[in-house]
């Protein structure tokens, strides 16, 4: 067979874009879970260019009541955000985070990877095992890699489902401190870690505090 044969075949096996664009189009609606692009090409057709595919299709969604969003190495069909409050319903029942885990996962999230020790470090007390694990089981946080330091002690890092909770691409796309200012999600108090000397403030006081509203589950 020649090469101009093989070639032809080649495209001939792959459907045309518009058609590879249906096919992205409809497993991400299907799926409950961001899809990645190499789980794409293992359903898709042989030659497909899904990379291409998932752009078009993103650029296509735009300005619709649902986009095709990047999640980290994912991607999915979500809600406009303007139009976010057509999905909620008063009789959803929300359960607040302690501040001691707001904290926590706040610095996970601004300083990751980083250690316990660390974590304790910035906040100027020590973090309780219930305050990781419950993070640990909301998954919006994972074990990440050992760092290279005597001991080898775990670090921990945001996930992809917390990223997609409040519709970031990345961690990067994080607020900066006047935005969180601006938005009222900073109270006036110190920040973890600057706390003066000689003031108590461990995980079992914040539990009967007012919390903060930045995150809810």
């Amino acid at each position: 067979m020649s090469e101009h044969s093989e070639e032809s075949e080649s495209l001939f096996d792959a459907p045309p874009l518009a058609e590879q664009e249906r096919m992205v189009e409809a497993v991400l609606f299907a799926s409950s879970e961001p899809v990645s692009i190499r789980d794409l090409q293992k359903r898709m057709p042989h030659g497909c260019d899904v990379r291409a595919a998932v752009e078009h299709l993103r650029k296509r969604y735009e300005g619709r009541g649902v986009h095709v969003v990047r999640i980290g190495d994912t991607w999915a069909m979500r809600t406009a955000p303007d139009l976010g409050f057509l999905m909620q319903k008063e009789t959803v029942e929300t359960r607040k985070l302690s501040r001691a885990a707001v904290e926590t996962l706040a610095i996970i999230a601004y300083h990751q990877p980083v250690t316990r020790a660390e974590i304790e470090e910035i906040r100027g007390v020590s973090v309780s095992r219930g305050t990781i694990d419950q993070l640990l089981e909301m998954e919006w946080i994972r074990l990440g890699r050992r760092k290279m330091t005597p001991g080898r002690p775990v670090t921990f890092v945001v996930t992809p489902e917390f990223l997609d909770h409040f519709g970031l691409e990345s961690a990067r796309d994080l607020p900066g401190l006047k935005e969180l200012r601006a938005a009222g999600l900073l109270e006036n108090r110190p920040p973890p870690g600057l706390i003066p000397s000689g003031v108590s403030h461990d995980d079992e006081d914040d539990e009967d505090e007012d919390q903060p509203e930045l995150f809810e589950e």
